[in-house]
């Protein structure tokens, strides 16, 4: 990792490549350009109004961290994508029905420049999608290929000086490592023969990666933490995000498990269902999607509560996850928690849960945020997986035989940190001593 000033400045265009112009992306595009226009405030956002303590308490040092190191300004990005639909921007945010009319209305021109390349789709992977808008190829490495032009094209077009890819795909059907990911000569004679074990989404992290573009993935999917996307992240220096963007209801599992953990308060059982309406929530209507999501939100509390280590409190946990799809709610997603705790000799108690969200609200400033801090990580030379921004994710992406890094405070300590070792700055431990010594 370089230091301060052995960075590369944030000259130039920055370009954030979308992967899927759905409910997510489009709000997330319109909100940057409406937060460019003093429209709209970036709430939500780490890089636009997070600030980080430098030094002692006494010191009173905290910039915000966009002024600390060098980020890539708002003003700086375009944004560019593919989908399966060939609605453009203003279409496509009007369809997924997040943002009010009249904002969108307000942006309208600069959203309707916005038209989407034709995208890599398989409906194998997702079931209950299927669009007009897809390449076509021999097999999957003409595909790939196919996405290295668009992604050369766009670079051009908009003259950017850098890109950043973020999948937000959909949920694609479950799958395990095999032999194809394995090593990069594996996985590109994969794709040569179109193995049925490389999805869609892989296709598009080959392609990002072997232009040395950074990438995120929002979603579950097996994409990115496969050893041949490894191989080619260090060979191309390019860092690595994912997987699945941590927002709504994983994000208060992050929040209060801790706090219960510090307590060494028990818990017996943690059931969750969730409600949503949108396309995230008919994709994860076919069970095999569900198999993918349902995965990445069940592990965030084994790792926290680490039962290994306190059996009395944790060992039998019950941990339950539903996610149903309901047409009525849109991208409005509304969450139960059941939380049943156990007390001081044993008494049980209870903890309930409503957290009635807005999925893409939630999940647009993550999107802008990791995909900002990629940029940042690819200038300072630090490629392959990038543990410090775990902090967006349900189920992040970590070194092998490592556990992951849930609490969302170790999270934020370990992001804050790595930002102050970038700067040259002492790193916060909170130890706290020098004020009393």
């Amino acid at each position: 990792m370089k230091q301060a000033s052995e960075i590369a400045p944030a000259e130039g265009t920055l370009g954030i490549l979308l992967v899927g112009l759905g409910a997510v992306s489009t709000t997330t595009i319109a909100g940057v350009i409406a937060i460019r226009k003093g429209l709209a405030k970036p709430i939500g956002s780490l890089t636009q109004m997070g600030t980080i303590r430098l030094g002692k308490r006494t010191d009173n040092r905290s910039p915000k961290i966009n002024g600390f190191v060098p980020l890539a300004q708002l003003d700086d990005v375009v944004f560019g994508g593919w989908d399966i639909f060939e609605e453009d921007c203003y279409a496509a945010a009007c369809t997924a029905g997040v943002l009010e009319r009249s904002l969108l209305d307000s942006i309208r021109p600069e959203l309707e420049a916005i038209k989407p390349m034709p995208a890599v789709f398989d409906q194998r992977y997702v079931k209950r999608l299927s669009g007009p808008n897809v390449k076509k190829g021999k097999n999957k490495k003409d595909l790939a290929e196919q996405l290295i032009t668009d992604i050369r094209n766009f670079k051009k077009k908009h003259n950017c000086s850098r890109l950043v890819m973020v999948w937000c795909g959909s949920t694609e059907v479950f799958m395990k490592e095999g032999p194809v990911h394995q090593s990069l000569a594996a996985f590109e004679k994969g794709l040569e023969l179109s193995d049925d074990a490389i999805p869609s989404s892989m296709v598009y992290a080959y392609a990002a990666l072997k232009e040395g573009l950074p990438f995120a993935n929002a979603a579950p999917n097996l994409t990115a933490d496969i050893p041949a996307m490894l191989e080619l992240a260090a060979q191309t220096g390019s860092p690595l995000a994912g997987n699945d963007m941590k927002t709504g209801q994983t994000l208060i599992k992050t929040i209060i498990a801790p706090g219960l953990k510090a307590r060494m308060i028990g818990v017996r059982g943690w059931y969750s269902t969730n409600i949503l309406g949108n396309r995230d929530g008919e994709v994860l209507d076919d069970p095999e999607s569900f198999k993918t999501k349902e995965e990445s939100k069940k592990s965030a509390l084994d790792y926290i509560f680490q039962p290994h280590l306190y059996p009395d409190l944790y060992k039998d946990l019950s941990h339950v996850v539903r996610i149903n799809y309901y047409p009525p709610r849109g991208d409005n997603k509304e969450g139960w928690d059941n939380i049943d705790i156990v007390g001081w000799l044993g008494y049980p108690m209870q903890l309930k849960i409503n957290f009635l969200c807005r999925d893409s609200i939630l999940a647009a400033p993550i999107v802008i945020d990791s995909a900002l801090f990629l940029d940042l990580a690819k200038r300072a030379g630090m490629s392959g997986i990038q543990e410090w921004l775990s902090f967006y994710f349900k189920a992040p992406m970590h070194a092998k035989d490592l556990y992951p890094e849930h609490d969302l405070f170790i999270q934020l300590m370990k992001l804050k940190n790595t930002l102050r070792y970038m700067q040259g700055e002492d790193m916060i431990t909170h130890l706290g001593r020098e004020y009393y010594d």
